[in-house]
């Protein structure tokens, strides 16, 4: 299986043409006011137009209401909504049929006990995100820089098709997926210079790394 790349957290055209010039599959647009990510709709809408046809469309909601859902839907076309919030099966059901688009759906993971809540979302998610769980006091899910101990997936039978993240990097990246063998790796403070700044070279790096992975 050749597992696939997600950039996550672009903000700037820079950004995103690294990312699409590395053979990115998936780009992220964030929409979490407390994440320095964080994009207002019509920067998202020009970025997700420069990106429209070369990598799939990822937005990135947590616990959104169904007005900005459609707002997002509407203004970004994107390809997939990532649930990573506290959205329960059903409301990822309801998100789902709602917005006509495939969901991806973040399961914050310390344990393997706390990876097998996935099972909930079978048959509703079309892509199940395995994250480290966010630090005590965190304002925000996700984009920590923190990893988990892979070996807790090697237990968890998933019928889903699913994206690791959590404390990815140029430098850890293969090894992550000799380990899990998963469809998708998703990384955004990995190829930071700074919260929130993408580092075109990081991008680069870590595209290889993937595309490295996948020849051995």
């Amino acid at each position: 299986m050749t597992t696939k790349a997600k950039i996550c957290g672009i903000k700037t055209s820079e950004a995103l043409d690294a990312a699409i010039a590395g053979g990115a599959d998936y780009v992220g647009l964030v929409f979490c006011a407390t994440s320095p990510r964080h994009l207002e709709v019509a920067e998202a809408r020009s970025l997700a137009d420069r990106a429209r046809g070369k990598a799939a469309i990822v937005v990135l909601t947590v616990d959104a209401e169904d007005g900005a859902l459609d707002e997002l839907s509407r203004e970004i076309a994107p390809d997939f909504v990532q649930l990573h919030g506290s959205e329960t099966p059903e409301r990822a059901a309801e998100i789902k049929r709602r917005l006509g688009l495939p969901v991806i759906k973040a399961i914050p993971v310390r344990t393997a006990e706390d990876a097998a809540a996935q099972s909930a979302y079978a048959g509703i998610a079309d892509l199940i995100l395995f994250d480290a769980k966010p630090p005590a006091g965190a304002t925000r899910p996700g984009g920590h820089g923190q990893t988990f101990d892979w070996t807790v997936l090697q237990d968890v039978a998933t019928g889903t098709p699913f994206m690791l993240s959590g404390g990815l990097s140029p430098e850890n990246v293969a090894a992550a997926i000799r380990v899990t063998h998963p469809t998708v790796v998703d990384v955004s403070s990995g190829v930071e210079s700074a919260p929130g700044v993408k580092d075109a070279e990081l991008i680069r790096r870590f595209l290889q790394a993937v595309k490295t992975a996948n020849q051995t």
